[in-house]
């Protein structure tokens, strides 16, 4: 009886409830209630415009909670209610926006809907996004991770063709000699040339709707990343499924379009599967993006967290990679990963670079604090 009470109240509204024993709603169906209402209910048409980002985690909700026919009929009215309609279907309209990167993320959790004669506009703001982010961060994140694989990699006994010679310079200028106008090295610097990369770069990334924000960035600067050729990056995104998204890092709005925002999500999966791949421990290093809100088992996450330590392997929490800098996070789950030795950090796309850099030197010190998480 309490079940059917329940469905009904789903169908009718909160109105419809008179009083708060009629028909309890609890943990899910408060989650499935909340996203019919911001939908159907009169009171609060509009507040799932273009312009507000509760529409990321909304779009995110009703892929989780309802099945994929209900999904598609719900977008739709979305975009007849709320306003959506008339901004994707004129690309006079949509090729006017700025973009930002709340605007991409609904974008790409409502591609599967864009008519064909907006798509390439949607496309083309998407490119638009990626080439300001990548003006922005190109330069930094290459210089920071090449100069932190250099230092990681610095040798003592180089080879002649491997000497860095104002490195060795810089440090035997004690050593100059005034008679003969000459500095005579004591100790030489060098990096060794290996031909491979030097490190592994795993961005293993939670695509529910709540990490929208998150996605969007971190496929930009993961596109990046592989333009260093001493690193070899690798993008996946997971929900309740893990998609490697490698090939696309060529092409960010290839990439970001192969994102499949919303769902739920598996955070053991998709851990077990970036386990499967580390070819090198001692060299990988596994940036999970994710705020832990596990869909599965805690436990089980934690335990294939630990498996990744144990090989050797470094692993970075990043619970938010956005402008805001203050993600709600699994609070629980974060700190059993700090316990393991995983820190945590929210982290703005300013930061990224120098976060990268200091992982991969294996600093002890981090540029953006000691993370939001604490040991216990």
């Amino acid at each position: 009886m309490e079940e059917k009470l329940k469905k009904w109240r789903l169908i009718l509204g909160e109105q419809s409830d008179a009083t708060d024993a009629g028909a309890p709603m609890e943990d899910e169906a408060q989650s499935m209630d909340a996203a019919l209402e911001a939908l159907y209910d009169s009171d609060r048409q509009g507040s799932l415009g273009s312009s507000s980002p509760n529409i990321n985690r909304w779009l995110g909700d009703i892929r989780k909670y309802f099945p994929k026919s209900m999904v598609q009929m719900m977008q739709k009215d979305a975009l007849a209610r709320l306003g959506l309609k008339q901004l994707l279907s004129e690309p006079e309209l949509l090729d006017q926006l700025e973009p930002d990167v709340e605007l991409i993320a609904t974008l790409l959790q409502l591609k599967e809907i864009i008519p064909d004669k907006t798509r390439e506009t949607a496309r083309a703001l998407v490119r638009k996004l990626a080439a300001q982010v990548e003006a922005n961060l190109r330069v930094p994140l290459q210089k920071a991770i090449k100069g932190a694989v250099q230092r990681a990699e610095r040798i003592s006994n180089p080879k002649p063709r491997e000497i860095d010679w104002h490195l060795t310079i810089r440090r035997n200028l004690k050593h100059y000699q005034k008679e003969y106008k000459t500095i005579v090295p004591e100790s030489l610097v060098g990096h060794s040339r290996k031909k491979r990369a030097l490190k592994e770069v795993f961005i293993l990334t939670d695509q529910s709707g709540s990490m929208a924000s998150s996605v969007v960035y971190a496929g930009i600067l993961a596109s990046v990343m592989a333009t260093v050729p001493s690193v070899k990056t690798r993008f996946i995104v997971f929900d309740t499924n893990v998609v490697d998204l490698t090939e696309d890092l060529h092409d960010p709005v290839e990439l970001l379009f192969g994102v499949q925002l919303g769902g739920g999500t598996d955070i053991t999966k998709a851990l077990n599967f970036v386990r499967s791949k580390i070819d090198r421990p001692k060299d990988s290093l596994v940036f999970l993006i994710s705020d832990l809100f596990e869909g599965v088992r805690e436990e089980a996450a934690l335990q294939a967290a630990a498996r990744i330590i144990d090989t050797g392997s470094q692993m970075i929490t990043l619970l938010a990679l956005n402008d805001e800098g203050s993600p709600a996070y699994n609070t629980k789950l974060g700190r059993q990963f700090a316990n393991l030795g995983i820190p945590s950090f929210a982290c703005t796309p300013d930061q990224f670079p120098m976060l990268v850099a200091a992982a991969i030197e294996g600093r002890h010190e981090w540029p953006i604090g000691d993370g939001l998480v604490k040991k216990e």
